[in-house]
């Protein structure tokens, strides 16, 4: 796929998931970009915010499956993955799991055990699962949109594993809209659970767009220097206990590709690293409990990060 083509392809796509889902621009930009940088976006935020109508917003724009999981403390990994049913004449069956879609909404993630988030890591990686040591290959694209409620006011929830944050590309909150797009939610509310949404391309097309933002989007050696000394700062930071790993560095030039083709352009400016930064770092890091005690937070470090670490020009 060339530069126009997939300029003309993102703009379509993001164009009918803002025309569908009222309010917070700012996330629904990151939603399209994660789904067109191959990745998975954690949204963190209050119930009944309308985060599962952004998920299968996505899949319906690009006429992709749907599926979706609510977490809680009972669910094992089968009910992700799927099982096998052995039959008597010694064959098997796999009856495959709802992770064999291209839009996995994962409600309520930090309530599932860490046995079953366990069972994301392969297929949120490697695009596979594993069961009885039979490997099966998911659609592409595959994204996961998981939820999480916010930490403070969350009741009977685990911690989301950091080897399983540490997969998903950007995390972003979704509170509450503002009054005039509460206004317009209202409305719509015959139709706000199930909206017409138009199919504008295919999961073939938008798998095609994937594989080829390396060659279309240009991302030169002093921006991708700046991002790894962004990454850089914050693991030799006294105040973190372990910093962002590489996937933090790679998640963030995928996405500034994104934003960059978004924005009409076919290289990446550090712009685009700066507004990323937050949302695909912060989540990937963690503070030491005695400055955490103190107030300080993942963003507050990325934020300190932007000011500090020098600007290319």
């Amino acid at each position: 796929m060339e530069f126009g083509e997939a300029r003309k392809l993102a703009s379509a796509i993001l164009g009918e998931v803002r025309r569908v889902y009222v309010g917070k621009p700012e996330l629904v930009k990151l939603a399209v970009a994660t789904l067109l940088a191959g990745g998975h976006l954690l949204i963190e935020g209050y119930p009944g915010t309308g985060k599962t109508l952004l998920a299968k917003t996505l899949a319906k724009v690009i006429g992709g499956e749907f599926r979706r999981v609510q977490g809680h403390p009972d669910i094992l990994p089968t009910d992700i993955l799927g099982f096998h049913i052995y039959r008597l004449d010694g064959g098997r069956e796999f009856v495959r799991g709802p992770v064999f879609t291209n839009v996995l909404m994962f409600d309520e993630l930090s309530r599932a055990p860490t046995r079953t988030q366990a069972a994301l890591l392969e297929v949120m990686q490697e695009y596979r699962a594993t069961v009885d040591g039979v490997t099966y290959p998911v659609p592409r694209p595959f994204m996961v949109v998981a939820t999480q409620v916010t930490p403070r006011v969350a009741v009977g929830a685990y911690q989301v594993m950091e080897t399983l944050a540490d997969r998903f590309y950007a995390r972003a909150p979704s509170y509450y809209n503002p009054p005039e797009d509460e206004v317009e939610i209202i409305r719509r509310a015959h139709v706000v659970y199930d909206p017409p949404v138009e199919r504008v391309t295919t999961p073939s097309e938008v798998l095609e767009l994937t594989v080829s933002l390396d060659r279309v989007v240009h991302l030169s050696d002093a921006v991708a220097q700046y991002i790894v000394n962004l990454v850089t700062y914050l693991r030799n930071h006294e105040a973190v206990l372990y910093g962002p790993s590489h996937r933090a560095s790679i998640h963030l030039a995928a996405l500034s590709r994104v934003y960059a083709l978004m924005d009409g352009r076919d290289y990446v400016i550090p712009d685009d690293v700066k507004a990323l930064a937050v949302p695909v770092v912060a989540h990937k890091l963690r503070v030491r409990e005695e400055y955490e005690a103190e107030g300080l937070t993942t963003e507050s470090l990325v934020e300190e990060a932007l000011r500090k670490v020098p600007v290319p020009k």
